[in-house]
């Protein structure tokens, strides 16, 4: 059989006010002290609280703050045009996972019609030097030549190979198909050839940038952004006092809020210096992403909790409680058996304990269960 408590409470409450001993009048009741002064209970009335020790405890410091998840710049590449020329159509939607080298988009571009000119050239200027300079080299066996003429043919063979080699490197660049590159070598005609951007990495197309007909500029317009999103970075803002507490390696819980979507990661850096505006620093948080779901520029908060071990008095946070301006304040036993508010300094939260960084010794007894009772006697 469970007992109705709120006849219970009314009593209690009325017990209360039957026994205080203060000796308020009406009037003495319209006019709040002066100061707070402690509270004496009955026998009755402290058999309804539960009192603790504080002491020394070990723990580890939480810092809970706010985050917004990026992408690993570590695993993630804007891709520049390599070439100018007009956009003629986009090959992939965004979202779309890419392997290393898979075209992008297709572009119109005059440059790819230079690299293959060029490179013909340099391919048959590279020939005909060395046929030449091979020629001035036998010649000079049977003194047909000087042996500086030989030397002279030489050089200008090796340059002209170079030329040939760097104009193949250009070719490469720009993504040109091996196929087409070995048809111009072996001096077939090559047809129109379609300029294609393509990805430089494995991953996720997360940005496009570019439109069909787009003008691009070689080394300067960006298309594309491919990314790697197993794995994201979530920047985290903490402030000064707190930086104390955060070191490299520390395990950190990311919370989405959404549902059961919360992740595990360590902080993998600290920035090197304060942000001007919000006067906070950058404390970088990297996370396994799995089934991508982690965002770029989503919200999380960030529970930090670091490795290393601290000592402090530590009490359960029901036994804190807030005056009129919203200061901390903790029930405290005194030698006579009264309690007496004891404002208190609040420091890291460790589960259901605060951690107390002023106002409280320890070996000293406060009370965790009933302090509202005892505030509410207070007030009478």
């Amino acid at each position: 059989m469970h007992n109705n408590p709120i006849p219970r409470v009314a009593a209690l409450l009325a017990a209360a006010l039957l026994s205080s001993c203060s000796g308020k009048t009406d009037s003495d009741a319209q006019t709040p002290p002066a100061s707070v002064s402690s509270v004496t209970l009955t026998a009755d009335q402290r058999q309804h609280l539960r009192l603790y020790t504080v002491q020394e405890s070990a723990y580890r410091k939480t810092l809970e703050t706010t985050g917004i998840v990026d992408f690993d710049n570590d695993q993630a590449t804007g891709v520049l045009a390599p070439l100018s020329g007009p956009v003629t159509r986009l090959m992939v939607a965004l979202g779309a996972r890419v392997r290393k080298g898979d075209p992008l988009a297709a572009v119109d571009s005059p440059d790819f019609a230079a690299a293959v000119g060029a490179y013909r050239k340099a391919l048959a200027s590279a020939q005909t030097n060395r046929k030449l300079a091979d020629l001035d080299k036998d010649l000079a066996q049977h003194n047909g030549v000087s042996q500086r003429e030989a030397a002279q043919a030489e050089t200008d063979a090796a340059n002209a190979e170079a030329d040939r080699d760097a104009a193949l490197q250009a070719l490469i660049a720009l993504g040109i198909p091996a196929e087409t590159i070995r048809e111009i070598q072996e001096g077939r005609q090559v047809g129109r050839v379609e300029a294609l951007i393509r990805s430089p990495i494995a991953g996720t197309l997360v940005e496009r940038l570019i439109t069909p007909g787009e003008l691009l500029e070689a080394g300067t317009t960006n298309c594309f952004t491919v990314a790697d999103l197993s794995r994201v970075w979530v920047m985290a803002q903490i402030f000064g006092p707190d930086l104390a507490s955060i070191s490299v390696g520390d395990t950190a819980e990311v919370i989405t809020g959404i549902g059961p979507k919360d992740f595990t990661g360590k902080v993998d850096n600290i920035a090197a210096q304060v942000n001007p505006d919000t006067r906070s620093v950058a404390v970088r948080v990297a996370v396994e992403n799995p089934g991508d779901f982690l965002k770029k520029q989503m919200y999380v908060r960030v529970r930090i909790t670091a490795r290393q071990e601290s000592t402090g008095l530590l009490v359960p946070v029901a036994a804190v409680l807030r005056d009129n301006e919203n200061l901390p304040f903790i029930y405290q036993v005194q030698s006579d058996g009264s309690y007496a508010r004891t404002h208190v300094s609040l420091g890291s939260r460790v589960g259901d304990r605060y951690e107390i960084t002023e106002g409280l010794k320890a070996g000293s007894q406060i009370v965790i269960d009933g302090g509202l009772f005892v505030q509410f006697m207070q007030s009478q």
